[in-house]
């Protein structure tokens, strides 16, 4: 009961304070952003500290069999860049465009009477996530900047770092005009449970991580679910594929950061190249420390190199049944071979996730085919799929992926926060009413002119 009534009190204020900003002008959102980046970079220390902690903690789990390693490679805010890119990422969303407001349709339905369609906030967004502490802040920074309230929970092993940040970000808000509870985070299960039935307060949930938390929060709440289940992202070499151009983006989509959802977790190779194009791949691939799970033909090559690589019978084998359909998140990739690019493409529509998927290919008809053929939120050509991603995009930074085809669909940013509504104005001495019009004498037609708008002039 006290979780029911904690989650009530929250899902109340992330409504009023969305409400409460609608009126807020735009450079005040722009002005919290600069605070939240000050902020952050005062707490540095306290933060990574505190990541640390997590971290520890995590690594225990790990070693109890608990917690699998790509988990806990999401979690640490110290690997490579993460943590610049986090604050560029603040800097980023605020330089952009503001999203709302924006005229996208204009008539005027009679002399006087203007009809503008208007993108807007959606409201408030519950997003739940594991590990990557970096997504309080990816999310509070795109929320803000779109003019949407956000309530946030992170998994319990990122609990000490996104605490952290949280505060950071909340300290950040109080010196604006945007209430500090329009950013929100919350820390137990019973509480994302006592939210998920709160429609009246929430108006879209955007779940972050494995399967199955994905399903788990569709099948229980009645709330719109943005985001996706699985990342069975794939990389297709084509008869006509560049030898090294396959090697550069095959390796770079298994092995760049193969925890994260874009990275290539299967392999696929038209037959014509597997004695020349696939043992140049395959040698880079076990380079890279990576394990092979082949079909037959595959195999066959791999076995009959010479010399033979290494680590090739510790690292080749056999593909199990699952192989294809499972998102292995570390250095496994899947390899198939088929007979044409037609089966390819139909082949990644039945197994794939429609999230990201490549092709290596010279043919221009081949990659147009595949382009178009291949159902995924992205398809490229000749690219790693790791460019799947709202930064890399252009977006500052993203609050997640869509895989579905309403709405929004791959890596959601500012545009993927707002809808739109409708509004109209007349400026007729005695107002405009609907009984006016109609077939009959006496009665007015609708004139339907389409005019130019940016902005709305009311």
């Amino acid at each position: 009961m006290a979780e029911n009534d904690a989650a009530h009190t929250i899902a109340r204020a992330a409504k009023a304070s969305f409400e409460s900003s609608q009126l807020i002008p735009s450079s005040e959102r722009i002005k919290a952003l600069q605070e939240i980046r000050q902020e952050l970079e005062a707490a540095k220390d306290a933060i990574l500290s505190a990541n640390r902690l997590d971290l520890e903690a995590a690594q225990k789990e790990v070693d109890a069999g608990r917690m699998s390693s790509s988990l806990l490679k999401r979690l640490d805010l110290t690997k490579g860049d993460k943590w610049d890119s986090m604050l560029q990422g603040v800097t980023d969303v605020a330089e952009l465009d503001d999203p709302t407001g924006i005229v996208t349709y204009a008539n005027e339905l009679d002399d006087g009477l203007e009809l503008y369609r208007v993108s807007c906030p959606i409201g408030v967004l519950l997003v739940i996530f594991e590990a990557r502490p970096e997504v309080v802040v990816n999310i509070a920074a795109l929320a803000i900047k779109s003019g949407n309230a956000a309530i946030l929970k992170g998994g319990k092993e990122s609990n000490e770092t996104t605490q952290l940040l949280s505060k950071a970000i909340q300290k950040a808000l109080s010196k604006t005009a945007i209430s500090s509870t329009y950013i929100q985070a919350i820390q137990t299960r019973a509480e994302v449970s006592a939210l998920l039935s709160l429609d009246q307060y929430i108006d879209l949930v955007i779940p972050r991580g494995s399967n199955s938390l994905v399903r788990n929060i569709q099948n229980n709440t009645r709330i719109p679910v943005m985001g996706h289940a699985d990342g069975l992202c794939s990389v297709y070499v084509d008869a006509s594929a560049d030898a090294k151009k396959a090697v550069r983006v095959v390796v770079d989509s298994k092995t760049d950061y193969p925890a994260a959802c874009n990275s290539a977790e299967t392999l696929i190779l038209h037959e014509s190249v597997l004695t020349t194009i696939w043992p140049e791949v395959a040698r880079a691939l076990l380079a890279a420390d990576v394990q092979l799970l082949c079909d037959e033909p595959t195999l066959a090559v791999l076995r009959s190199l010479s010399p033979a690589p290494e680590n090739l019978a510790s690292h080749a084998q056999p593909a199990p049944s699952d192989a294809y359909t499972t998102e292995h998140l570390s250095l496994t990739l899947s390899v198939k071979t088929l007979p044409s690019l037609a089966a390819a493409v139909q082949w990644i529509n039945a197994h794939s996730s429609h999230h990201t998927d490549s092709i290596v290919a010279e043919d221009t008809a081949a990659a147009t085919v595949f382009c178009r053929g291949v159902d995924s939120a992205g398809t490229f050509v000749n690219a790693s799929t790791r460019f799947a991603d709202g930064f890399r995009y252009g977006f500052g930074t993203e609050v997640g992926i869509s895989t579905g085809r309403i709405h929004a669909r791959g890596p959601v940013g500012l545009e993927g926060l707002v809808t739109y509504k409708y509004m109209m104005r007349s400026k007729g001495e005695q107002g405009h009413v609907v009984g006016e019009f109609g077939v009959g004498e006496g009665k007015k037609q609708y004139k339907h002119r389409k005019f130019q708008a940016s902005v709305v002039p009311f």
